[in-house]
C-alpha cells in the first residue's frame, strides 16, 4: 500500500535530449543536473554515447538522456552516435529538440525534424543560446520552426546561463505520467566511474588538439583501482588513434601535450570522485579503428 501511494504522488519518466551536433545538449543536462556528467567542446560531435542524468525533486524524477548530435553521417562510427540518438524516440516518456536561437532554421533542423516524423512521442522545442540572439530574431524563428511539427511547447532558453530553463523543467514535469522512481534520490548517473574518466580525457584531448585529432581518439581506461585507506585511485588509460603522425601531435613535443591533457584531466577528476588521482596516459595507434566494427565494439561503442 505505501508502494502504490508513493506512485500516485511521483512524476517520473524519461526525456530524450536530441539535437544537430554542437547545439548544446551536454550544456543543457549538466545545468539540469546541477553537475558535470556530460563533457563539453566547442567541437561539434563531441557526445558520442548517451549519457543519462537524473534530477531529482520533491514531487518528481526526470531521467534525462543527452545523446550525439543527429547528422548525416557516413563513417562507422559516424553511424553508430546517429542511432545512439535516434533510438530513444521510442523508450521515452517526452523528447526535447534542441535547436540553436542565433542560427535561421536551415537544412540541418530540417533534417532533424525529419527523424521524427512517425514519433508519436511529445516534442519540445528547446531553442537555445538565446544570449546570443534578440527578441525581433526569436519571434521569427519560432513561427518557423512551429509550421514544421506540431511541438508541445516552444521554450527559449539559455543552458550557458540557465535563463529559461525553469521553465523547462516545469513544462516537463506536467507531461510526465505518474509513475516509480527508477533510481535512488542519491543518484544523478548510471554511467561507472571509469567511463567518465575516459570522458573526461577525451574532452580534454578534444579542447586542445585541432585538425583530425579530436575525431580520431577513443579513451579507454584499462585499469581502475581504488585505495580507500590512503583515498587515492590509480587510473591507467590508453589513448587510441588511427595515424603514427597523430601520435606524435597528441604525445607534442617532450610530452607537453600529453602531460597537459593529463594534469587537467586528473583536475577534473579528483573532483569527481573527491579523492587523489593517480593518472598514466599511454598512446597506442589503432589503424582504422573508426572504420572497423570490431574496433568499434573494443573501444565501448556498441
Amino acid at each position: 500500500m505505501e508502494t502504490t501511494q508513493n506512485v500516485d504522488k511521483i512524476k517520473s519518466g524519461f526525456i530524450s535530449i536530441i539535437g544537430w551536433t554542437n547545439v548544446g545538449k551536454s550544456t543543457l543536462l549538466n545545468r539540469l543536473l546541477g553537475e558535470k556528467i556530460a563533457i563539453v567542446s566547442r567541437k561539434p560531435q563531441t557526445t558520442r554515447n548517451r549519457i543519462l542524468g537524473v534530477r531529482h525533486t520533491t514531487c518528481a524524477q526526470m531521467v534525462f538522456l543527452d545523446t550525439p548530435g543527429i547528422h548525416r553521417a557516413k563513417s562507422k562510427l559516424n553511424m553508430f552516435m546517429v542511432k545512439e540518438a535516434t533510438r530513444t524516440y521510442g523508450e521515452v516518456d517526452i523528447i526535447l529538440l534542441m535547436v540553436e536561437a542565433n542560427t535561421p532554421l536551415g537544412d540541418r533542423d530540417r533534417f532533424v525534424v525529419e527523424t521524427l516524423e512517425k514519433v508519436e512521442t511529445p516534442v519540445i522545442l528547446v531553442i537555445n543560446k538565446i544570449d546570443l540572439s534578440t527578441r525581433d530574431s526569436l519571434l521569427p524563428l519560432m513561427y518557423e520552426f512551429s509550421k514544421l511539427c506540431n511541438f508541445e511547447k516552444i521554450i527559449p532558453v539559455s543552458a550557458l546561463s540557465g535563463e529559461g530553463v525553469d521553465e523547462l523543467v516545469k513544462e516537463v514535469e506536467s507531461l510526465l505520467p505518474f509513475g516509480p522512481r527508477y533510481f535512488p534520490e542519491d543518484m544523478i548517473t548510471d554511467l561507472p566511474e571509469r567511463f567518465i574518466a575516459a570522458e573526461i580525457i577525451r574532452e580534454k584531448i578534444f579542447n586542445l588538439t585541432s585538425q583530425e585529432i579530436p575525431y580520431s581518439v577513443a579513451v579507454v581506461v584499462e585499469d581502475f583501482k581504488e585505495k580507500k585507506d590512503r583515498n587515492v585511485v590509480i587510473i591507467r588509460a590508453t589513448i587510441h588513434v588511427e595515424k603514427p603522425s597523430q601520435k606524435g601531435m597528441l604525445i607534442g613535443k617532450k610530452g607537453r601535450m600529453l602531460k597537459e591533457v593529463g594534469k587537467l584531466a586528473r583536475i577534473d577528476i579528483e573532483s569527481l570522485l573527491g579523492a587523489k588521482v593517480y593518472l598514466e596516459l599511454w598512446v597506442k595507434v589503432e589503424k582504422g579503428w573508426s572504420k572497423d566494427i570490431k574496433a568499434l565494439r573494443k573501444m565501448g561503442y556498441r
